[in-house]
């Protein structure tokens, strides 16, 4: 059971921040050095202790228990080195300038590589759709046959969401990457600290000016939570498409063997558990979000306690979203089409009645809603569209009902007919903008590659501008703890 000294603990949240927070500590001890708030020997004695401190607890993962990651790298630091100098590392610093920034560090990190992800997917999302630019299949509307389409056109959807996802998440990321150092607790400090050579040094594009708003404010968390909800959601809508797809009802795909299981007791079974799962942990980024809304709405300025709940909610729907993606990817990368078995079904259902209407409007000048009329009660009447010859006795039926003409009389011939009803011409017709004609589609397919490929260029920029930070700072930290190596070989 819980102690009283138990729940106010976030420890186990906390060490998801724990190589963070030592990055803010040596940043913070480098500042302080620059600025001359702190001798040269302790700064020293403080970045080779955080160096030690960071291989040795971090790569092993063994965190001493205090109240959070803040309060246990410190106190191994001023246990390492003593309290006069470890103790110096904190001037001019509050834990709650200290969270935020390990927070929005840690955060930065892993929107990174989600987005690396989400290119990941879009890539094979596209691919898969350049391999099938002439798969037909049914396309839906209420979930009921609609008009004909291709695979291609179906996926490149999918590609766009996912397109607009990510820069959902890139434009996140710039909200995220600003620094709250420098704050403390929330009235800032009267030491003269460089907040601007701090954010440098951790790489953040600007500093988050006004101290109070830097502590308390998680309104980055719920806004990237908020873009894994839509991410999510995308990706559920995915999974619900491959799920009914590989039912014997649809039977247009085969999801790969690594991403299917079997039943306990039903030898037969291929059970898409994968798909299902990404399908049911959307829910749990929803309430991720909800729990952080809910934290957030009351609280009064600056920092309160409340917020120590909002990160574990963070490392959920972080930890979700980035593994769904993955998985997403994967299926789609090998998922197996059935192009026979879609091609046979994209004539079930009447799917050219609205090519058939349309051509009555080109061919006999008749409004569209007459046309609509007289296609309407022909599908009523259940007429096999075999011989055009055969359709067009019963259009002329139906055309003298609706408005006592023959439609044969006013320029509709078998030769347009049998068009209007060809899936393949259907299909090639619409090549207005975004349509599923093979010219339109190669277009949407080369502009898509386009965009991906920016995408990815923008988004590793951000990571090597990340990098190079964060090298010139442990150039930094190497430079000031080589200090104490020389002085103690000239005494020896």
């Amino acid at each position: 059971m819980q102690t009283r000294k138990d729940y106010i603990l976030s420890l186990e949240a906390d060490k998801w921040l724990f190589h963070a927070d030592v990055l803010v500590d040596k940043a913070h001890v480098v500042m302080l050095k620059g600025q001359g708030i702190i001798k040269k020997k302790d700064v020293t004695a403080i970045l080779n202790c955080l160096k030690k401190i960071d291989s040795e607890y971090f790569v092993e993962h063994k965190l001493p228990s205090y109240e959070d990651v803040h309060t246990a790298i410190e106190s191994v630091l001023i246990r390492e080195i003593g309290e006069d100098m470890g103790g110096r590392m904190h001037t001019g610093r509050s834990r709650n300038d200290e969270v935020a920034t390990c927070i929005r560090l840690a955060l930065r990190t892993e929107l990174l590589e989600i987005l690396k992800a989400v290119n990941e997917l879009r890539k094979v999302v596209i691919e898969k759709a350049a391999e099938n630019v002439d798969t037909v299949m049914p396309g839906y509307t209420h979930l009921q046959h609609a008009q004909p389409t291709t695979f291609a056109h179906h996926y490149l959807a999918n590609a766009d969401t996912f397109a607009r996802d990510f820069t959902r998440v890139m434009s996140a990321y710039e909200r995220v990457n600003v620094s709250p150092l420098g704050a403390a607790a929330f009235a800032s400090t009267g030491f003269p600290i460089d907040r601007d050579r701090t954010a440098k040094l951790l790489g953040f594009d600007s500093v988050l000016e006004n101290t109070m708003d830097a502590v308390s404010t998680r309104d980055f968390i719920i806004e990237v939570i908020s873009c894994y909800a839509n991410l999510m959601t995308n990706l559920s809508r995915l999974a619900e498409e491959i799920i009914l797809w590989s039912t014997s009802e649809f039977d247009f795909v085969r999801v790969p063997e690594g991403y299917v299981t079997g039943s306990s007791i039903m030898p037969q079974k291929r059970n898409p558990d994968y798909a299902e799962l990404v399908r049911a942990r959307t829910g749990t980024v929803y309430g991720s979000l909800m729990s952080v809304l809910s934290i957030c709405k009351a609280l009064p300025y600056s920092y309160n306690r409340d917020l120590q709940e909002v990160t574990p909610h963070l490392l959920t729907a972080t930890k979700t979203t980035a593994s769904s993606v993955s998985v997403m990817k994967s299926i789609v990368e090998e998922l197996e089409l059935k192009k026979e078995e879609m091609a046979r079904k994209a004539q079930i259902g009447f799917t050219t009645a609205t090519e058939l209407a349309d051509t009555i409007v080109r061919e006999t000048g008749f409004s569209f809603r007459t046309a609509h009329k007289i296609v309407s009660s022909l599908a009523k009447r259940g007429v096999a569209i075999k011989e055009s010859g055969e359709v067009l006795r019963e259009i002329d039926d139906v055309a003298i009902s609706v408005v006592g003409k023959k439609l044969s009389k006013h320029g509709l011939t078998e030769k347009k007919l049998t068009k209007a009803l060809d899936i393949a011409s259907n299909i090639e017709k619409r090549n207005v903008k975004g349509g599923q004609g093979k010219k339109e589609l190669r277009r949407m397919l080369r502009t898509r590659k386009a965009d991906l490929d920016r995408d990815i260029k923008s988004r590793d920029t951000k990571e090597e501008k990340v990098k190079r930070c964060l090298d010139e700072l442990e150039k930094e930290v190497k430079r000031k703890a080589r200090v104490i190596r020389v002085i103690r070989k000239i005494r020896s």
